[in-house]
């Protein structure tokens, strides 16, 4: 029996992902979120398959004690999935909402991947996946903190990816790189290539379980990606919109 953890499992791709692996059977979910109606209400979907712990991937004093609490319950976890993140579109730079998405997205994501990859070194083995963005891959004049922040988990994970590489352990680290997702996270106008919370899952999975270390989804955000790397700097300031 495959067990998973997943973090930030009370909207969006998270829940997704949850409600997904428990329709395939033969796994155990353990399912984390700060919002206590959402877990309960996931739970009850399925109590032979979810196990819930509440709290807030910003409280990093609380966070590791509650992810070894649900690892415990779970009997071990073969599987993190990291979905936490929050991002709000800022053309007035007011700190407060950047500051928001540092906490959650730098600090608290922060704190649940090195938790992962301890708990995976001492394991013997394991599998970190993270959800990251396509936006990661440049800077946003309206979004700063989100792209920047995006920038630093794929950076955080290469480097996370190298150390499990030279120790030479078992221990996947994936990361999932939406473009966007029809989410309370896609936010904006000219929006485009939106993809269904179930396909864009449907994917995700696939790439876990493929133990791809790179998974663009929908696919084709794969060719825009590259595109969106090499366009020259210059131009690309001009282009955007912040």
């Amino acid at each position: 029996m495959k067990r998973i953890l997943i973090v930030g499992a009370t909207s969006g791709i998270g829940e997704g992902l949850a409600r997904l692996y428990a329709e395939r059977g033969e796994v155990k979910i353990g399912v984390m979120g700060r919002r206590s109606g959402r877990l309960k209400d996931l739970c009850a979907s399925r109590p032979d398959v979810f196990e819930a712990e509440v709290c807030d991937v910003t409280d990093t004093e609380a966070l590791p004690v509650a992810l070894e609490r649900l690892a415990s319950r779970l009997g071990g976890v073969d599987i993190l999935v990291l979905a936490s993140g929050t991002g709000d579109l800022n053309p007035e730079l007011d700190y407060a909402v950047e500051r928001c998405t540092l906490d959650t997205n730098v600090t608290g994501w922060t704190c649940v991947a090195d938790w992962a990859i301890r708990y995976f070194e001492n394991r013997g083995q394991g599998h970190l996946a993270t959800v990251t963005s396509v936006g990661g891959l440049r800077g946003s004049g309206a979004a700063p903190a989100y792209n920047a922040t995006k920038s630093f988990q794929m950076n955080y994970l290469e480097g996370l990816r190298q150390r499990v590489a030279v120790r030479r352990l078992p221990i996947e680290v994936t990361d999932i790189r939406p473009g966007f997702v029809d989410t309370a996270m896609a936010k904006g106008e000219g929006l485009f290539w939106v993809a269904p919370v179930d396909k864009a899952c449907r994917q995700i999975a696939r790439g876990i379980d493929r133990r791809r270390k790179v998974v663009y989804v929908t696919r084709r955000w794969r060719l825009a990606a590259w595109v969106y790397r090499h366009i020259p700097g210059w131009l690309y300031v001009r282009m955007m919109k912040g």
